[in-house]
């Protein structure tokens, strides 16, 4: 494999790195403002994810940051405990944990996650991501990250009502132009030429200059702050030490804290697995990322942010799949964009709140599009239901409910199918066809566990008095020992009562170490009178 310097790195990522930068900022603040922390702490969780987490991890298009599912565990927790001092021993304690978790390697239950439900789930997440930002585009910013108020309680109506009673044409109008640089930006052969210009960086300054011009103009197109990325400007280096909060170490010594902690170590490292499979097939090289290296990586970046003032983190969809679209090919993207958060908000936060939330909205939408295109609907139809039910469980369980509930949903469909399969694979024959048939012959796979009795017991049932029955055994190296007696019972007992002449083939007469080569031999041959 061709190696790449570092400023070859740099020099290929740093577009990525921008848009990821621009997209995670606004994120970042908005999951703070939520979760009821500083607003800086989400900002800070935000550097550690790029710079520590980045560069620890081997994820190649993974990003981590403060994640919008575990707003609500971290509302709850700061408000129980009465004092986020408090609520950083608990993401420390976290960050411990999920370092002992890397170790005793317990990433490698990602292993068992179905690509099914991991499409699934980007799907939803890019579902998510538009209706999240709708508002947005259209200048109605009530629903930000982490505050699902459309599924409050169920549907909320009411907030359609809300949504498109607060329509800003200016904000609809910053929108549009910056959709429509991002689409022409991709189409034009002479502008994707621009690889170090990306199409995010020209929309945000296009809507900036935008915006700007209303507010010259005094037009009433013009967009109010409320409707911008609003970061905190301190004015003096005592401004910005009073904006970062320590944690309280007398906190160790508090229970609630440690179950806190414990619980965000369990969901921000199931979340995190779950992401990291995700960005693994959103990789174009579908490199394989090391789980419990990311475990790690994870563990040491909460232990940092905590200690100075950061919410914690997982890898985070949203970011990864903005980075993987903006053309990513290393860690390197990453890094970058936790470079450009310190720098730009140590230097110019006045300059990024100048930037419309529409525009953001607008990269976003399209990130989302990329998730949940209609091709990927399409893909899994024809795949068959046993693929398409779970893929189109999971996305709908994941918009209606959260993540990892979405997901185990997901999961339990998928194992439900995986088992009925099981079932199915062999032996059932219907009632019809055993009627028609002259002779029935069953023949067993190379291994029949107990998933396949129903199957075995249905058949047999349906067999008719008086016929020929051949059970064959001959390629099968492993009998589970209830489905052997299930046979034997059926050529011993019911066979003789209803005249049934059954042959058994191959079977033999011990399966307990089934890999031991043995010859075949019939066990029981039951032929009825001729």
């Amino acid at each position: 494999m061709k190696k790449t310097s570092l400023l070859g790195g740099i020099k290929e990522n740093f577009p990525s790195g921008l848009v990821v930068f621009l997209v995670a900022l606004p994120l970042c603040l908005g999951i703070a403002l939520a979760s009821g922390a500083p607003p800086l702490s989400g900002v800070i969780s935000g550097i550690v994810g790029g710079l520590v987490v980045g560069f620890l991890s081997n994820s190649n298009i993974s990003v981590s940051g403060p994640a919008a599912g575990l707003t609500a565990i971290v509302l709850t927790a700061i408000t129980d405990l009465g004092a986020f001092e408090l609520f950083l021993c608990a993401g420390i304690i976290a960050g411990l944990i999920q370092l002992i978790l890397g170790f005793v390697r317990a990433g490698s239950i990602s292993n068992y996650f179905p690509n099914n439900v991991i499409e699934g789930m980007l799907a939803a997440i890019g579902i998510i991501i538009i209706l999240k930002q709708i508002p947005h585009a259209l200048g109605f910013d009530k629903d930000y990250e982490g505050n699902q108020s459309l599924f409050s309680n169920g549907i909320n109506f009411n907030y359609f009502t809300e949504l498109f009673g607060a329509v800003h044409l200016g904000a609809i109008i910053v929108t549009a132009v910056s959709v429509g640089i991002l689409i022409l930006w991709d189409k034009i052969p002479g502008l994707r030429k621009l690889k170090m210009l990306p199409g995010a960086l020209v929309a945000v300054v296009a809507g900036i200059l935008l915006n700007e011009a209303f507010k010259l103009s005094g037009s009433a197109l013009a967009i109010g702050t409320e409707h911008l990325v609003s970061l905190p400007v301190p004015k003096s280096l005592e401004d910005f030490k009073n904006l970062i909060v320590m944690p309280d170490f007398g906190g160790f010594t508090n229970p609630k804290v440690w179950i806190v902690g414990a619980t965000i170590a369990i969901v921000a490292s199931i979340e995190t697995l779950l992401c990291i499979e995700a960005s693994d097939r959103l990789d174009q090289q579908r490199r394989i990322t090391d789980t419990n290296l990311e475990l790690k990586a994870q563990g040491i970046g909460n232990l940092i942010s905590s200690f100075i003032g950061g919410l914690p983190m997982t890898s985070v969809v949203v970011r990864s799949s903005a980075n993987a679209n903006a053309g990513a090919t290393s860690k390197t993207s990453a890094m970058i964009h936790g470079v450009l958060l310190l720098v730009c908000v140590l230097t110019i936060p006045f300059i990024l709140n100048l930037i419309p939330l529409a525009t953001l909205a607008a990269v976003l939408i399209l990130v989302g599009y990329k998730l949940a295109k209609p091709a990927t609907f399409k893909h899994f139809w024809h795949l068959g239901k046993f693929q398409f039910v779970p893929f189109v469980a999971t996305v709908v369980a994941v918009v209606a409910t959260d993540l990892l509930k979405g997901v185990g949903i997901g999961l339990a469909i998928s194992i439900f199918y995986i088992l009925q399969g099981n079932m199915k694979r062999a032996y059932y024959l219907s009632r019809e066809k055993l009627d028609d048939a002259d002779g029935i012959k069953i023949k067993l796979a190379e291994e029949v566990s107990f998933l396949n009795k129903a199957a075995i017991k249905k058949t047999l049932k349906n067999i008719k008095p008086n016929s020929n029955v051949i059970i064959d055994a001959r390629e099968t190296s492993y009998i589970a020992t209830d489905v052997l007696e299930m046979i034997q019972d059926f050529a011993n007992i019911r066979a003789k009562e209803e005249d049934i002449n059954v042959e058994l083939l191959g079977f033999k007469t011990s399966y307990r170490d089934y890999e031991r080569s043995e010859d075949s031999h019939i066990l029981i041959t039951h032929k009825r009178a001729m």
